[in-house]
């Protein structure tokens, strides 16, 4: 067995295990923080609407020598100063995007462009849109959005129950909120690529949750009919069980999107790959680290609020007490046992630490009787 097999098979045994839920407080900082410093980024810099959002007009060239700097410098000037985007095609040719162009102002941009790239004017391709088409599209992917987060709320609380789902919730928001910001910080443009993209990193979060909440929801049933482990203990031992798995699948999915990402957008220069990329790689990191750190630690909090599970908290303390005194007896009198007179803590039944105290001070009354000698002797 290879060493990270090894490894998977120790965590799903319980055999050895990292604390994520005793921990979970630093996990909540840190996403606080980086969800604040999306939104600000989102608040200071905006999002980079794309064309199909916004509105305007695409020129598409014949082969030429003139670089993609060169013919963003032409673009802006012939429109007078609207901003342009403009990416290099594999085959020469350029690919120029200006928005908030109209239809009287494309056709002197595109006779300039011509004249300015010094290839023919007819063979510039012109196509306009219409910023009323991509308001229509921006409604739909909110309106699919909505309703993708209504079916999984509704689909969680079924399958599992209502803490499970609101903790889903807060992940997939997170998720969201973190890719979002991070466009808006690295200002790669917002196009209908990019909405495909959100779509499709919320259902691998989603994916990687659910995986995590059934093995939760296995290793809960019956929860409260034992006093060994604590419901927190219960999820943390759950997210070491699936944490190979989640990890190997996190790899892999991460892999071929990286490949589209820096290959294809950076290295050849395919820029449209860009738009859905980014969103695929930023949405699968973000999404396998809410799984564990946000998601079941949420749940692991909703539940131990509970009164049952604050009694069985109580329970397992009370039960561990009494192993620790058993096994060292003057550790457990001087840690906790209850003294006579004395009411329990926290709940304890009396009885625990009575009987964690109690016998140990008759044998030692003994031994002092029959080690003392006696006054008189007849």
């Amino acid at each position: 067995m290879s060493k990270l097999g090894n490894i998977g098979a120790r965590l799903y045994r319980g055999e050895v295990g990292y604390d994520f839920i005793g921990k979970r407080k630093i996990w909540y900082g840190i996403s606080i923080l980086i969800t604040i410093t999306a939104i600000v980024g989102l608040a200071v810099r905006g999002l980079n609407m794309g064309i199909e959002f916004s509105g305007g007009a695409v020129f598409t060239t014949p082969e030429t020598s003139v670089s993609a700097s060169q013919a963003q410098h032409h673009a802006e000037s012939a429109s007078g100063g609207h901003q342009a985007v403009v990416q290099k095609l594999g085959n020469g040719t350029l690919r120029i995007q200006i928005s908030e162009l109209d239809t009287k102002e494309a056709l002197p941009v595109q006779e300039e462009l011509a004249k300015d790239l010094n290839v023919p004017v007819q063979d510039v391709n012109t196509q306009l849109v219409g910023p009323s088409w991509g308001e229509e599209i921006a409604n739909k992917a909110w309106l699919g959005l909505g309703i993708f987060m209504v079916l999984v709320v509704i689909y969680l609380a079924i399958a599992f129950e209502w803490r499970m789902a609101l903790a889903a919730l807060i992940a997939l928001i997170h998720d969201l909120t973190i890719t979002v910001g991070v466009y808006a910080l690295v200002g790669f443009e917002v196009t209908p690529g990019t909405v495909i993209g959100l779509l499709t990193i919320l259902g691998y979060s989603l994916y990687d949750t659910v995986v995590v909440f059934d093995s939760l929801k296995e290793a809960s049933r019956g929860v409260t009919k034992q006093s060994r482990y604590t419901y927190g203990e219960i999820a943390n031992r759950s997210i070491n069980s699936t944490l190979v798995r989640s990890i190997n699948t996190t790899v892999v999915a991460l892999l071929p999107v990286a490949g589209l990402l820096f290959v294809g957008g950076g290295f050849l220069g395919a820029g449209m790959l860009n738009d859905i990329s980014l969103a695929l790689f930023v949405g699968l990191a973000a999404g396998a680290y809410s799984s564990i750190f946000i998601a079941t630690p949420l749940v692991a909090d909703f539940k131990e609020r509970e009164p049952q599970m604050k009694a069985l908290a109580r329970r397992v303390r009370a039960k561990r007490s009494a192993a620790a005194a058993k096994a060292d007896p003057g550790a457990g009198e001087a840690e906790g046992a209850v003294q006579e007179g004395e009411e329990p803590q926290d709940g304890a039944p009396a009885a625990a630490g009575s009987s964690a105290a109690g016998p140990r001070s008759r044998p030692a009354d003994r031994s002092r009787g029959r080690g003392r000698p006696s006054g008189k002797r007849r």
